[in-house]
């Protein structure tokens, strides 16, 4: 809800990365949404006008995830590409059985269904590790709010009865991602008090509400009604 919803760009927001950009500021992205490889993602960046070259500063809660994995370590994954993506950088190896699991990754891809929440739920119950990509119960889509990857979680958490670690926003996992990749000060801004504004607050950072995506009225101090808005009015007051 930031720079698009679903397959439509939000107005104004790729022109809002190059001001910023040419004013001197280090601009990267950061989602929740772990189904797709980051390749991904920095193309439909490119495609809406962002600059490759700032595009490619992308990280997603796959990213985040994949940073917990060890090399050797057999991973189970209930994710979509992007976490396969993650797990295979970070040198883990791909199982497909309960019982060889280490740990079982999950995170939103349209595919779920009752056999994948069953080996999932299995290899828990039998001492893997549950890793979640995120907790996001819903997220934006272009028709209308749509079940997110926390959604997908919630299942594996019910039927095990064990507690995730979650990687993504607003944990410290993603923190320190950012933090490695980014540098330890900045401006968060997101569309979501529960998670963008979390995440501001674990990094220590101010936040930036947009309400072009989750939220559509608040009482944030620093909101505007997009990006646009929200970099023109940090821009003035630098």
């Amino acid at each position: 809800g930031v720079m698009w919803l679903g397959d439509r760009p939000i107005p104004g927001s790729a022109d809002a990365v190059v001001k910023l950009d040419e004013a001197g500021h280090t601009v990267a992205f950061c989602t929740n949404n772990s189904s797709l490889r980051l390749d991904a993602y920095v193309s439909k960046l490119v495609d809406f006008g962002v600059a490759e070259r700032i595009a490619v500063n992308t990280i997603s809660s796959a990213t985040a995830a994949g940073s917990l994995i060890k090399p050797g370590e057999r991973v189970l994954l209930c994710a979509g590409e992007g976490a396969r993506e993650a797990v295979e950088d970070a040198g883990g190896e791909l199982v497909w059985r309960a019982e060889e699991a280490d740990t079982v990754i999950v995170g939103f891809h349209r595919s779920f269904n009752y056999d994948a929440m069953l080996v999932a739920t299995r290899a828990v119950l039998g001492g893997a590790r549950l890793l979640a990509t995120n907790d996001d119960p819903i997220y934006p889509a272009s028709d209308g709010p749509a079940p997110g990857g926390g959604a997908i979680l919630a299942a594996i958490v019910t039927a095990s009865r064990v507690q995730p670690v979650i990687a993504g926003k607003p944990h410290e996992t993603m923190a320190a991602l950012i933090r490695t990749r980014f540098g330890h000060t900045g401006v968060f801004v997101g569309d979501s008090l529960a998670t963008d504004g979390a995440m501001a607050a674990t990094l220590g950072w101010p936040f930036g509400l947009v309400l072009s995506g989750n939220i559509t009225e608040s009482d944030e101090p620093w909101q505007a009604a997009d990006l646009a808005g929200l970099a023109e009015r940090w821009l003035a007051e630098q």
